[in-house]
């Protein structure tokens, strides 16, 4: 058995399918069968075709015909007939290997359209790379694991996935995750909790433990994992398996009731999202609105920069759907562990702390206008609210509130609608925001504690390395002492306060949040029906007084020792 970080609730029983993202390697050799290397060749194109026209079929019927047209492009490259006679005429020439010889071709495409003035043309380089490493891979027969084609279910093993890997995945057939890295405010935990999928994180070695097939079982709660179980153990777990979702269908009679505490109050259940394919988890769960839109996962998994009208058609989805809960949508927050291929951002020895969010944006401003044109336009059809990622200083919020105004004077221009009405807020996430939150709230109309950021911006923590990821600790007595003084100061400003951070949902953390006057409870669609559950059973006057003792503790494992010992 293996301990790692329980990332996603759940268990999981399986076949293990390792994913093995490395750079495709191609070393020249020399041939002395001509025609065999011709074949290789030749076999590997119409492997990857077929490979292709099934992945566009897919993306066809998840996503439609606009998206899947990226795969009509990719065939046409391998229908083009001086790729393969390049190709062929490098291994007769030169007498190489198919791989190598399909490299050096692949390479002289790009050099050409990496040169021309086309815009459109130099962006067909990514696609040349994929299509060609596809058949490459085939023609040195290493397996191609095509995430969104997978003929059962599997539990994925890999060093970490990115953000482009679980956004194509098959979401039917992956049942559960296992990375070498990550804590539990990883990209890779964030989606598995939104996905719903058991995950465990941090287990430094697991690729190097397991291999494709094997079996094993995953705890998500715990954050164990075992490698090839007895069948007893299995049927354990399966008992377990069985219990746990008995447990999920207990909570569906929390549907429909208010999140009210017993002595009657109201608080606000909402989910975070990344796109509207994570509609029908927050519907499934009830959720009384989305406290945070993660616009970024639009710009991914893609080559260019999504269009102002692709992002007013998503924002209008989630706004039409949901109409008339409030739907909060953050502005861009790229950069730090989340990086876009067409944008080129310089590599930083400090990502977080550097060139991404609020910052990137008011420098690339046109890209910065373009996204809150489609905001703005989508707003009409809803109850938007408008948020500012990593906001640090008084000085960055007026200046992305001066790009928004503008923004509103062109749509006026052009006699474009958009709702008047629209609350601006920001996220609370870095310490000098939580510190200055007296002077901020004068000039916004909300509050959302970003905690994934704020504990290692105050903790001084990365919370990927999993290394010191004992030392990312929300229960850490300065991280809820900048808590209570961003919702106070929030409060006596008049404006409201929310938290979309993952400790939203943390059931040891619930009592201290609505004992400091949280009024907006935003976290994966799958903890809003436990959180209310349980805020029902609570009273404020009782979650005062832990709050009380909490904030009167020296440490986090004080703290954490009293919260155990309470029966509330």
């Amino acid at each position: 058995m293996l301990q790692g970080i329980g990332a996603s609730p759940g268990l999981a029983l399986g076949k293990v399918l390792i994913l093995d993202n490395e750079p495709l390697t191609v070393e020249k050799q020399t041939i002395e069968d001509i025609e065999v290397e011709e074949q290789k060749l030749l076999k590997a194109v119409a492997t990857s075709k077929e490979e292709i026209e099934k992945i566009k079929e897919k993306a066809h019927v998840e996503f439609g015909a606009k998206k899947a047209e990226i795969f009509d492009a990719h065939l046409m490259i391998l229908e083009d007939p001086e790729l393969i006679s390049g190709t062929t005429n490098k291994i007769k020439q030169d007498r190489v290997d198919a791989a190598y010889g399909l490299r050096r071709t692949a390479e002289e495409f790009i050099n050409i359209f990496e040169a021309m003035d086309n815009e459109y043309m130099r962006e067909r380089v990514a696609d040349i790379r994929d299509v060609t490493d596809r058949v490459i891979r085939n023609i040195k027969g290493v397996k191609t694991v095509d995430l969104s084609v997978l003929e059962e279910e599997v539990i994925l093993v890999a060093h970490d996935l990115t953000p482009s890997e679980t956004a194509t995945m098959d979401k039917e057939r992956v049942i559960g995750f296992l990375t070498n890295i990550g804590g539990k405010t990883s990209h890779t935990a964030i989606m598995a909790r939104s996905l719903e999928i058991p995950a465990v994180v941090g287990l430094v070695d697991i690729t190097e433990n397991l291999k494709t097939d094997d079996f094993v079982i995953l705890d998500g709660e715990g954050g164990k994992v075992i490698l090839n179980p007895t069948e007893e153990i299995v049927k354990l777990y399966q008992q377990k398996k069985n219990a746990y979702k008995e447990e999920r269908k207990a909570l569906e009679k929390m549907k429909g009731k208010e999140s009210v505490t017993k002595d009657g109050q109201r608080v606000q259940l909402a989910g975070n999202i990344g796109t509207p394919n994570d509609l029908a988890g927050l519907q499934e769960n009830d959720a009384e609105g989305v406290g945070l839109f993660r616009t970024e996962f639009l710009y991914m998994n893609r080559d260019t920069m999504p269009s102002e009208e692709e992002q007013f058609q998503a924002y209008k989805k989630v706004l039409e759907t949901m109409n008339p809960k409030p739907i909060v949508i953050r502005t861009l927050d790229i950069g730090g562990d989340k990086n876009l291929s067409y944008l080129k951002i310089d590599k930083e020895m400090n990502p977080f702390l550097g060139y991404r969010a609020i910052r990137l944006c008011l420098v690339e401003q046109e890209f910065f206008k373009t996204q809150l044109r489609a905001i703005l336009r989508a707003s009409v059809y809803g109850n938007l609210k408008i948020m500012f990622p990593m906001i640090s200083s008084i000085e960055e919020l007026l200046q992305a509130k001066e790009v928004l105004n503008q923004v509103k004077g062109d749509l006026d221009q052009e006699g474009m609608k958009y709702a008047s009405d629209v609350e601006v807020g920001i996220m609370i996430e870095v310490p000098s925001a939580a510190i200055i939150s007296d002077l901020l709230a004068k000039h916004v109309d909300f509050f959302s504690i970003g905690t994934n950021d704020l504990i290692q911006y105050t903790c001084a923590v990365d919370r990927l390395n999993e290394k010191i990821h004992h030392l990312y600790q929300p229960f850490n007595p300065a991280v809820l002492r900048l808590i209570k003084t961003v919702i106070d100061n929030g409060h006596k400003a008049g404006i409201w306060v929310g938290m979309c951070g993952e400790i939203a949902g943390d059931k040891r953390m619930i009592p201290i949040l609505i004992g400091m006057g949280l009024d907006k409870f935003s976290m994966s669609p799958i903890s809003i029906l436990p959180a209310r559950k349980q805020m029902r059973e609570l009273s404020v006057a009782e979650c005062e007084k832990v709050t009380e003792k909490v904030l009167s503790l020296g440490s986090a494992e004080e703290i954490k020792l009293y919260l155990e010992s309470l029966r509330i």
